[in-house]
């Protein structure tokens, strides 16, 4: 008896001692730069499986932790992760940190296309970025081209205006894609005559980044920004070698191989890329007329990098794109012209451009940078009744000047920009040339903790068409860690031509020469605002919303005009074009899941016409839903997107439809095989109405508002021979 007690008595006491070696740890977590707590931290034992989420004062408690030497993770999305090993005794004192904005996360990701070295959650300027992440799964629905990526982006239209070529621009916000500037790595290449094809010519797997202003951005770039611009940011090398394969095949006949190697070592570095496609033709609705064309295209982008010191860098690159594409009657195409087989459509064009870059840090307040490219573009477009050929020369030269301080940034610069385009087999060639001088300033000053205020100036002077002052400003306010809002807007203006959407659906037919003598610029001004809230609601769930309003407004805008010989006249619009909508865009996660939600309104009217009408073919309401599951084996995403009415031409307005893809990947070290089902319940718009119209030999096409392909399925592989970047 005496025995039993003595051993309850023993186990009480080692159960007494083991519970004393137990303690808790408060941890403190401070925004360095702000010095404010920070909400929704983690602190985490990785051994020990113990963590805690700081509180409204930025504590956590840590319980029943050991005692002795413990190694703590500190970790805080947008934030650099902080390990550490503290010593835990009975009374472990309040251990605080202070946490650094960076890191690998959205916040710390700088924006290229502001100038700016600052990072986009201290930017008053409202900029879209599209990541590494996100554009590799874009590229595994789409191999080929980056149409993918800004057509699943909100407020964006791809919209197409050739059946048989598959020409297609980009529209921002429900205006025409000759307001929107693309850019790859700040340059202008893709503009005029070459605009109509860009999409479909640029392939993704050498791009790091997308980055999207929306709204009047040619305070930063010039005229033709009045709805916005797109940058493409390319890849750099690193010390560790880089290859990827990219091998890609539709059960419609289309073959892509992309491939990308980069290195660099010492003073030197290199990406090298290449891209073929081949398409065959493609007529899913057996009316004889291609929805694919047959289509042949090769791309080469080689760039050198030097860097003579720390402090300096000088980059050289090349890209060249070759691209031949004949759609239209597929029996004409295949067996000759016979009968009432007549119709294709040809398209031949040779794009080649250089880049060469120089940047220098005088020190760590002062940087300069020069910049130039010379791009030339050759097309010819050949159907039975028109031959439409040309050469489109763009010379581009820019120096900028940036000092960054405590509180405030400036860069000063300007710019030179010539376009040339020459018209080749007219006997009165309708001959574009343009200069465009250009001076800016921008300022980026921080107001108080809470206020960021960006400004800007630029005046470009344009010989025949003026003098063009464009202010612009921008207002962040940072309420707290979850709520911020930008405030923002400006003046554009963009140069009349002739490479307007309308004018491409006629293949440039009967249209009549750029009369600048009888034409004004067209004129913009814009205003946006937006409100985002996030918050880590525990280690495992998130939660972001963002929701932005805007208009835009643009003066003489340039119409064509049908006359009564059958010719069609630039004209300059009475009124005004009025671009007003919203834009929501929700984000939620849960460990691997992330579930995305978007929704845009887009009011567009003509107030130049009778009654105001909503701009053509141009959809009032756009959803879409993704739902992502990604793990170190595995990428799976589900879609759906909803493209409401639209108004043709003729006052018809159209059916709305759903559209939906699949696409699974697995991961594995030496790369990653994956199928895709895109558009997998064929919604196409001949299911809803005729796209070719008769006379079989010399047809009428209607306008294109929907898929014209329909459901695509793909297999493919993306082969990492020196392992997974993710690995590294």
């Amino acid at each position: 008896m005496n025995k039993t007690i003595f051993g309850i008595v023993l186990c009480l006491l080692l159960s007494a001692s083991v519970y004393a070696q137990n303690t808790s740890v408060t941890i403190k977590i401070i925004e360095e730069e702000t010095n404010e707590p920070l909400i929704g931290a983690t602190a985490y034992f990785e051994t020990l499986k113990i963590g805690a989420i700081t509180n409204d004062e930025g504590l956590a408690v840590l319980e029943n932790v050991p005692l002795g030497e413990q190694e703590i993770t500190i970790s805080f999305v947008g934030f650099e992760t902080i390990f550490d090993t503290i010593q835990v005794t009975e009374s472990t004192p309040i251990k605080t940190y202070l946490m650094h904005e960076g890191g690998m996360e959205l916040e710390g990701v700088v924006v290229q296309s502001t100038r700016s070295t600052r990072t986009i959650k201290k930017i008053p300027t409202r900029v879209e970025f599209i990541g590494a992440e996100e554009l590799g799964e874009k590229a595994i629905m789409n191999a080929s081209n980056i149409s993918m990526v800004l057509r699943e982006s909100t407020g964006i239209q791809i919209q197409q205006t050739s059946l048989s070529s598959v020409n297609s621009s980009i529209r921002i916000q429900g205006l025409d894609g000759r307001y929107t500037q693309i850019l790859k790595d700040g340059f202008p290449l893709f503009g005029g005559f070459s605009g109509g094809l860009s999409i479909n010519q640029i392939p993704p797997l050498d791009l790091n980044q997308f980055e999207i202003i929306k709204g009047s951005a040619s305070t930063l770039y010039g005229g033709g920004a009045i709805a916005g611009l797109v940058n493409l940011v390319s890849k750099t090398p690193d010390e560790e070698p880089k290859l990827d394969i990219q091998l890609a095949q539709t059960h419609v006949g289309g073959s892509t191989a992309n491939v990308l190697y980069s290195k660099r070592k010492n003073k030197f570095g290199y990406t090298l890329y290449g891209s073929g496609h081949y398409q065959s033709l493609y007529d899913p609705d057996d009316d004889d007329f291609s929805n694919l064309p047959e289509t042949k295209t090769f791309s080469f982008n080689p760039k050198l990098f030097y860097y003579p010191s720390e402090n300096e860098i000088l980059w050289l690159g090349v890209n060249g794109t070759f691209d031949k594409r004949e759609g239209g009657d597929i029996i004409a195409i295949r067996d000759g012209a016979n009968g009432i087989h007549q119709y294709s459509e040809e398209n031949i064009s040779t794009r080649i451009s250089t880049q060469a870059v120089y940047e220098k840090e005088i020190n760590d307040l002062k940087a300069f940078q020069i910049k130039n490219s010379v791009s030339y573009f050759d097309r010819e477009l050949i159907t039975p009744d028109v031959l439409f050929s040309g050469r489109q020369w763009d010379v581009f030269t820019e120096a900028n000047y940036t000092i960054q301080k405590e509180k405030t940034d400036w860069v000063f610069g300007g710019n030179f920009y010539s376009n040339l385009f020459k018209e080749k087999d007219n006997p009165t060639p309708r001959n574009q040339d343009n200069i465009t001088f250009g001076a800016f300033v921008n300022n980026t000053t921080d107001l108080s903790d809470k206020f960021i205020l960006e400004s800007g100036l630029r005046t470009d002077y344009v010989p025949n068409w003026g003098v063009f002052p464009l202010p612009r400003v921008s207002l962040l306010w940072k309420a707290n860690n979850h709520f911020s809002s930008r405030l923002g807007g400006g003046l554009g203006y963009k140069i009349p031509d002739m490479f307007t959407e309308e004018a491409a659906t006629l293949n440039f037919q009967n249209i009549l020469p750029i009369n600048e003598g009888n034409l004004n610029a067209e004129r913009s001004y814009g205003v946006n605002i937006d409100f985002n809230y996030n918050n880590r609601i525990s280690d495992e769930i998130g939660f972001s919303i963002n929701q932005l309003f805007y208009l835009t407004s643009i003066d003489n805008a340039l119409l064509l005009d049908e006359q009564s010989n059958g010719t069609y006249l630039f004209e300059n619009a009475d009124g005004v074009v009025l671009s007003r909508g919203a834009e929501t865009n929700i984000k939620f996660t849960y460990d691997d899941l992330r579930w995305f939600l978007n929704y845009a309104y887009i009011n567009t009217t003509l107030n130049y016409l009778p009654n105001n009408p909503q701009k053509t073919l141009t959809p009032k309401h756009q959803a879409g839903s993704v739902l992502m599951y990604e793990n170190d084996k595995w990428r799976i995403g589900y879609e759906i997107y909803y493209t409401g009415s639209q108004r043709l031409n003729s006052g018809r307005q159209t059916q709305d439809f759903f559209t939906m893809g699949l696409m699974v990947q697995r991961h594995f070290k030496w790369g990653s095989p994956y199928v895709n089902f895109e558009n997998f319940t064929d919604r196409r718009q001949s299911r809803f109405s005729t796209e070719t119209l008769p006379p079989h030999q010399d047809p009428q096409f209607a306008e294109i508002y929907a898929p014209t392909d329909g459901f695509i399925f793909s297999v493919g592989v993306i082969i990492n021979p020196f392992g997974r970047e993710d690995e590294h």
